[in-house]
């Protein structure tokens, strides 16, 4: 009979790896089981009259019973909800997989600058998390939300999904472009704000205008639509142009030239969109839906712009053309005095690819 031995080096090789992956599995005995683990996909946040967090967690079943858990708390410090809620739960509370954040409207105006740098600082929560705002409080709206549909968690995210029922009158908005916003003086945020639909389980009823993680005012969804063809995010929005004809936005590009004179600041921006048309009304020819158009755009977009200036804040970021012209003290009072007197003139201009199914155009 004959024996083999492994050389000493080898052996000396085998053990070595060894030790080294060693750590590695002791990492995966602490992983808790994914069936012990509430992976919640939607968070709400109010704040008490005691001035306390109000935590609401949309938590989809882990079996495929499509059933959804909506559990809610309060504490001081979201972390600390977070925890009682786990303590009190047969899972660990885990928010990797959250997918939207939802503040009600009072809790908004009144300020969400701790609750947005706590998330960036935490990490627990996805930077690309969706930021939204509730007309309703936020009991109601997450009630009426679990009445209408047992699966409340899909419901809300494909509301806001871009492959599902998103459209460009819909902002979008995440936590970390939150985040900067607060951070930074020329860039201001738009956030959808929305209610539990009256035929439909969610109704967009606008966006609010955030400036530095505050609430300080609305737009309506046509203007969301003009804001985010200036965010380039407007592709496949529908315009009713003065009750003649529908058009769909098929892409945009946006070209500006800005400068300062005499400590003022001068913005023009060419806005060029493509569109394609739906549907028409008394045959008007495609020079008259061109030029009622680019009026339409225009007006709103002028609109938008001067209501801004008002509340002094830039949700179009224009501030962003003027940081080489600046100083950072300027930049600082950019709000305030710079954009309250920006001379800023906007061109539209249009181009029809195609008539889609019309022929009488």
């Amino acid at each position: 009979m004959m024996i083999i031995r492994t050389p000493f080096r080898w052996r000396m090789k085998l053990l070595m790896v060894s030790i080294i992956l060693l750590p590695l599995l002791s990492g995966c005995w602490d992983n808790k089981d994914i069936n012990h683990r509430a992976l919640p996909v939607i968070m709400g946040i109010s704040l008490t009259e005691h001035n306390q967090y109000k935590i609401f967690l949309d938590i989809p079943s882990a079996d495929d019973s499509n059933n959804i858990t909506i559990v809610s708390d309060t504490g001081d410090t979201i972390n600390k909800v977070i925890d009682h809620m786990s303590m009190n739960m047969e899972s660990q509370v885990d928010l990797l997989h959250l997918k939207i954040v939802i503040v009600d409207k009072k809790f908004a105006q009144s300020g969400m600058q701790d609750v947005v740098s706590a998330f960036n600082r935490s990490r627990d929560i996805s930077s690309k998390t969706l930021f939204a705002i509730s007309e309703q409080p936020l009991e109601q709206f997450f009630s009426e939300i679990k009445a209408k549909t047992l699966n409340s968690g899909n419901i809300i995210y494909d509301f806001f999904e871009k492959n599902a029922g998103w459209n460009p009158q819909l902002a979008d908005t995440r936590v970390w472009e939150m985040f900067r916003s607060i951070n930074s003086y020329t860039h201001d945020v738009i956030v959808p704000l929305i209610r539990s639909g009256k035929t439909t389980n969610i109704e967009c009823i606008g966006s609010a205008i955030i400036k530095n993680g505050k609430m300080t005012g609305q737009i309506s969804p046509e203007e969301t639509l003009v804001a985010n063809a200036f965010y380039g995010k407007s592709a496949y929005g529908k315009l009713e142009v003065m009750d003649s004809a529908t058009v769909q936005i098929i892409s945009n590009k946006l070209t500006h030239k800005s400068w300062m004179k005499n400590d003022q600041a001068f913005l023009r921006s060419n806005l060029k969109l493509n569109v394609t048309i739906l549907d028409s009304k008394g045959h008007p020819t495609e020079q008259e839906i061109k030029d009622k158009l680019e009026q339409l755009l225009t007006s709103r977009l002028e609109h938008l712009f001067k209501q801004t200036q008002q509340d002094e804040a830039d949700i179009l970021a224009l501030g962003q053309f003027f940081r080489n012209d600046l100083t950072r003290e300027q930049l600082s009072r950019w709000r305030s005095e710079y954009y309250p007197e920006l001379d800023f003139e906007l061109k539209v201009t249009t181009k029809i690819e195609n008539r889609g199914n019309l022929k009488n155009l």
